[in-house]
Formats: C-alpha cells, structure tokens, sequence
C-alpha cells in the first residue's frame, strides 16, 4: 500500500462526511489496508471485488452508495483501469450481439430456486409500483396493472413479451385481460418455469432471441429487458419492434434509465452480474426511435426501485439458511447483497431511474390518454 493512496481515499470519503472506524451505518471498516491501492487502480471494479473478499465491510452499503453519489466526489475521481477496459471492449466489439446468450448463462439461469426465494410470488424481477402499495406481492401487480392498462389490453388482443423472464407478466395480462400471448427469453431455466406454471392459460414461452422472430402482434411489452440490447443495437432494436407490431398497436418499454448518456456499463456490474449490460439515456432512446414511432408517454418512477430492492435484499437475507451451500457460497452471498444494495444505492440517490414509455407506430388519433 502507499500511503498516496490511503490518503487520497480517506479525503474522497470525508468529503461525503463518511469516516473510516466510524460508527453511523455508512461509514466503513478496512480489513485489509491494500484496499486503497486496489480501489485507486481499479475504480468501483476493485472496489466490488475487495467487498467480496472481505477486505471492507459497512453496516448499509446502500447508504454508503447513495451518500457518495448524492454528495458528487464520485464525479471527481481519476479514470482507473476497470474503466477504461471496458471502454474499450464496448468500442471495439458489439458484445450484446456477440455474446447473445452470456447474460443468461451467468445470471439468470443460475438458479430458479434463487428468485423464488427472493421475489415475490409472481417472480417478477424488475421495479415494482409502490404508489398505493405497501408489499412487494401488492407493488407488482401493481406494475403489472398499470402496464396493462396503459397498453390498452382487450380480450383476443395479441401481445408478445419481449424478455419474458418466468412468465408472470403474460400469465396476469391473461387471467385479468383475457390476452392471448407469447413470450420469449433466452433463458432456459425461464422457459422451462414459465412453461411449467402456465397450466390452461393461452400463453406459451419460447427459447429464442427477439431478432429471430417473426409475425405480428397488437401489443408489444419489453419489461427489463432493454438494459441488455447495447447502445450499438437500439435502433435495430426498435426497427424489430416496429416489424412486428401492427400499425394500430402500442408498444410498452419499461427499462432503467441512466441520467447521462454512456457507452459502457458499470465494470463491476458487467463481470459479476450483467455481462455486457448497458443502461440507455434519453438521448439515446429518442435518436433509437426517431421516423419509427411516436412517443406517446414517459412515465418515471425510479424512486420506486429503492424499495424494491431493498424488499428483495430482506427476501434473500431471510432464505440464506435455505440457499447457501455449494452453489451458492459465502462469497456468493457478499456479492449478492453488495448488489443489491449498490442499485439501491443508484435508485436512492436519483443516480439512476425507471422509466415506462409508451409508443405508436403512428401516433393515436385523437392522442393517448394517460395511465397511472
């Protein structure tokens, strides 16, 4: 360790008025003084990584997340290495195309016994809508509601789901709306569940990527799944959605967003659990869909991801004894809450957000009415 390094960090920290040894539950505990070395060559990849080594620990790290972003020292750091590698990767090469399904090898086909003990019971992994609310099971079917009435669901309609995950989306637009649906993922262990559970309803799941598909369909809906398609393939993206919705239809995309306009995503949160995720800015969305649609509606909640989240991390936290084992081991469990927590962190502090837009092929005669 040299002693730069150790003094640069604890200035960074004071200037978010968070203390090493101190007592409030953002303050920190360094178990292993290489952190700083560590942490000024690598950036926030150094830093995930020495959480999960064990070598700081913290009462709330979705406090101490939200505290340095709020209090903007995280804007002033030196571009470290983990950084620029990525940088770099996303330049050079279309990852999102050319590892199609490494997203789904490494993080959701890891475990359906996993989500079923963290989510809630429709396992629905992405921000639920706390307005009226006060559960995570009543903040879903929320969301799900109001997706569904903000498409305009009516019984017989057509509806794809783009990145289905296990199914709960179609499976509730059925039984409430009487949709008809199809699914898709590239997720196996998705497939295999949602398929499993769909019992009479007029829904089926298929194994496949969204460029390969073919058809038409009344309604489109995207749910957390647009973090994954890479800057380099937002406007294909949206000229598949517009082949294969009909010319009256509404096509519904809730994905986080990110304030600021970026080409790579969080290196940390690339290596250990969303290879090759992205996370798109307005910018980025309105130039994707520009001559292709109309953008009826743009609808933010991403405060109602804290809480989410942080239903989620108690979810985990009360199954571990359940869970943990060769699969998933203590490490395992130390990047998983540090996840966690981190997006906390990112929602808590307005860092990032959740948006639900609604487009048409050719804008709404007589204009969209609004849903919320």
């Amino acid at each position: 360790m040299t002693a730069g390094s150790k003094s640069f960090f604890e200035k960074v920290l004071a200037d978010a008025d968070i203390v090493i040894g101190g007592s409030r539950p953002f303050d920190l505990t360094v178990h292993d003084e290489r952190l700083y070395d560590r942490v000024l060559a690598f950036g926030h990849l150094g830093f995930g990584e020495a959480y999960m080594d064990g070598w700081w620990d913290c009462p709330a790290p979705d406090q101490f997340i939200a505290r340095m972003l709020r209090s903007g020292v995280v804007d002033r750091l030196p571009i470290d290495l983990g950084t620029l590698v990525s940088l770099a990767r996303s330049r050079l090469i279309n990852p999102q195309r050319l590892r199609v399904n490494e997203v789904a090898h490494k993080h959701y086909d890891i475990g359906n016994d996993l989500y079923a003990h963290m989510l809630d019971r429709r396992m629905i992994y992405s921000c639920g809508y706390w307005k009226d609310a006060t559960t995570l099971d009543a903040a879903q079917e929320a969301k799900l509601d109001l997706i569904c009435r903000k498409a305009g669901l009516e019984p017989g309609m057509k509806v794809l789901d783009i990145g289905s995950g296990w199914g709960g989306f179609l499976k509730f637009a059925a039984e409430r709306y009487g949709i008809e649906g199809l699914g898709i993922t590239i997720s196996k262990e998705q497939v295999a569940l949602a398929t499993a559970q769909a019992g009479d309803l007029p829904v089926r799941y298929e194994l496949i990527d969204y460029k390969a598909l073919t058809g038409k369909f009344d309604r489109i809906i995207s749910i957390g799944m647009f973090e994954h398609v890479g800057y380099k393939n937002y406007r294909a993206y949206f000229q598949k959605v517009r082949e294969l919705l009909v010319d009256d239809g509404l096509f519904v995309l809730h994905t986080i967003g990110s304030n600021v306009t970026r080409t790579a995503g969080d290196p940390w949160s690339e290596k250990y659990i969303f290879p090759n995720g992205m996370l798109p800015s307005v910018t980025q969305i309105g130039k994707a869909h520009e001559k292709l649609f109309t953008l009826e509606d743009w609808h933010n909640f991403g405060a109602y991801y804290d809480p989410t989240l942080m239903a989620w991390l108690a979810n985990f936290k009360r199954s571990w004894p359940e869970l943990q084992g060769e699969k998933y081991d203590s490490r395992f469990y130390r990047m998983w809450t540090y996840y966690l927590q981190l997006f906390a962190g990112l929602f808590r502090s307005r860092d990032l957000q959740l948006w639900q837009m609604v487009f048409s092929p050719k804008g709404v005669t007589g204009g969209y009415r609004r849903v919320s």
